[in-house]
């Protein structure tokens, strides 16, 4: 195939017909300043013009290109002796049908044999078949991929993104997350042209570049993934005025060089979990969500990414998915069966992506999903509403906060049936989320539905009065029954009294009438649990129910002695066997409701 480095064909060519590909590369302006094209005549077919003006119409950059490139063709014609000329039919509608199918390219070949012309042209499959149809081609390539464009100059190495706007300064913001300043980058405004040849750029790079991709191109806007850079194009009617943001991250990290506390990392290795990171634009959330992917990536782990646009920094061992036809769901169904471990849901956004994510995290792939919040309880509270209020723990177990480019805190999560913090009544157990801390293990918010609505309460520390107050009462109390206890606040109208275990009998009395008196005295709300964590040894039982009572049957041998009732590694409470190994529970009390999510979940444990 000829290429442009040979201009003798061109020179003794009668005619020359451009398509829109090289209209639009603006090469023959190139050709023409340089005098290649001297004496020699240009026929646009009018299939061409209206082409790059239904292009210009959509709103397409290659549009406005093309048709300043025939502007500036006139300006040169006169000074070089080129005849330049419109002719031939318009297409008509059927041809503008079968336009993706290549009708109007064949349009064009078959307009350069009538005219005995050279076709010129950047577009490398029509040269192909030109030729195979034995017409006279010359074909220019514009590669452009190895080449820095004029947008990456506006970069440095501290630089996280890059604002240009037609009639501003260009400016950016530079730093690290949590120092970041606004820098005018110079004196000069970008006028509209020099932005135009800076889109261009962009846009030429992307076709030519295998590691750069069109992510969105709508009517007025653009966002295009060109190497690290992610790059949005606006243009009037969508904004006020023709703009181009990039954005490209300075900085990749591993988990290592987060505070991430071990046994997250041990949860994450171990089993699939439900990850949400969550934190305002710009504090690093994405990049941290790539040193996880890289983490469990060297780990063993098969790691897939939910992307648009695909800007995470990771290796390429790690596939990163865009939404397949439009649709994350589709994606997802896909995803099923390849069957990754985990998978990085960058951007949480639409309903339907906090949709996706809970299906595939019920299915029991792992996910880790990037979320945009001002404050850690927003990103679970936009999941409130979106799927059940019961479901959330089964989705999220963790929530971690980014803030500055740091873990600035970590939330569990965990479904449970209890009285709500603040109401006294047996009668208003329900089940409920609660919320947290993963250091201190300290509740922080409780979610559960109140009649109709969603209510998220937060759990304040209990004054220092209210804690002075107790602690005395206490004090005065079980001074007679043991000097060894420890109070703990869950908020400002329950607290859990941990006491020995030989003192559990005497602190809650018979039918716990010294406990409901101790209640009454301090005014908040009263758990006992043993001081001592260690178990002791596990016996067998076997559950039955009778009436209003729950049974639990152990050996004979037991009867008299007090055991220790767990669900699972959480102790529950206290009771005393009675005769013939029984122990009965009330299933309207606090215990029984205890007991019964022990039950359900198989996690029962009786220890002595």
């Amino acid at each position: 195939m000829r290429r442009i480095r040979n201009i003798k064909h061109i020179k003794n060519s009668k005619a020359i017909v451009p398509d829109t590909s090289v209209l639009i590369n603006k090469k023959l302006t190139e050709l023409i300043r340089e005098g290649k094209l001297d004496k020699t005549k240009i026929v646009i077919p009018r299939i061409v013009i209206d082409e790059l003006q239904a292009q210009a119409s959509r709103g397409k950059d290659t549009g406005f290109r093309g048709l300043d490139e025939i502007k500036n063709i006139r300006k040169f014609c006169d000074k070089h002796k080129i005849k330049l000329t419109f002719d031939g039919t318009r297409p008509t509608q059927e041809d503008i049908n079968l336009a993706k199918k290549g009708r109007l390219d064949a349009l064009i070949r078959d307009f350069a044999v009538k005219e005995n012309a050279t076709l010129i042209t950047s577009d490398y499959v029509q040269a192909l078949v030109g030729e195979a149809e034995n017409l006279s081609v010359m074909y220019i390539p514009f590669d452009i991929s190895k080449k820095p464009i004029k947008l990456e100059e506006f970069f440095t190495p501290d630089t996280q993104s890059v604002h240009l706007k037609v009639r501003v300064k260009p400016y950016a913001k530079k730093g690290k997350p949590g120092d970041v300043k606004l820098v005018y980058l110079r004196d000069k405004p970008v006028e509209g042209d020099e932005l135009k040849s800076i889109i261009y750029e962009i846009l030429s790079k992307t076709h030519k570049d295998p590691s750069s991709f069109i992510e969105i191109g709508k009517h007025g806007a653009m966002v295009v993934q060109m190497g690290r850079y992610r790059i949005s194009i606006t243009r009037p009617p969508f904004s006020s005025g023709t703009e181009v943001t990039a954005v490209k991250p300075i900085v990749k990290l591993e988990l290592k060089d987060y505070d991430l506390h071990k046994e997250i990392e041990n949860m994450i290795v171990t089993g699939s979990q439900g990850i949400l990171i969550a934190g305002p634009p710009g504090s690093g959330k994405s990049t941290f969500a790539a040193s996880i992917a890289e983490f469990l990536s060297k780990k063993g782990k098969v790691v897939k990414t939910f992307e648009q646009p695909r800007d995470l920094q990771v290796g390429p061992e790690i596939t990163q998915y865009a939404p397949l036809e439009n649709d994350w769901e589709k994606t997802a169904e896909l995803l099923l069966l390849v069957r990754p471990d985990y998978t990085i849901f960058d951007e949480i956004r639409k309903t339907r992506d906090f949709r996706v994510f809970a299906d595939m995290r019920l299915a029991g792939v792992g996910m880790i999903g990037v979320v945009h919040s001002t404050d850690l309880i927003s990103a679970i509270q936009r999941f409130i509403g979106r799927i059940e209020l019961g479901m959330i723990p089964h989705v999220i177990d963790t929530v971690i906060y980014i803030k500055n480019g740091k873990i600035e805190k970590t939330y569990t999560l965990n479904l449970t049936v209890k009285v709500p913090t603040g109401m006294t009544e047996q009668d208003l157990a329900r089940p409920l989320v609660e919320v947290k801390d993963f250091e201190s293990k300290r509740l922080e918010y409780e979610i559960y539905t109140f009649g109709e609505e969603n209510v998220i309460i937060q759990i304040k520390e209990a004054p220092k009065k209210l804690r002075e107050k107790v602690e005395k009462v206490i004090t005065n109390e079980l001074g007679r029954t043991g000097k060894d206890f420890q109070v703990e606040f869950l908020s400002d109208s329950r607290i859990v009294l941990k006491v020995r275990n030989e003192a559990i009998p005497k602190v809650i009395g018979r039918q716990g009438k010294n406990i409901e008196a101790l209640e009454r005295k301090t005014g908040v709300g009263i758990s006992v649990e043993p001081i001592e964590r260690t178990f002791k040894n596990e016996i067998k039982y076997f559950v039955g129910e009778k009436g209003a009572m729950f049974n639990l049957k152990v050996e004979k041998k037991f009867s008299g002695k007090q055991v220790d009732l767990y669900d699972g590694d959480e102790y529950l409470f206290s009771p005393v066997v009675g005769k013939n190994g029984n122990i009965r529970i009330r299933k309207k009390s606090e215990e029984g409701r205890k007991v019964l999510r022990a039950i359900s979940s198989k996690n029962l444990r009786v220890m002595v």
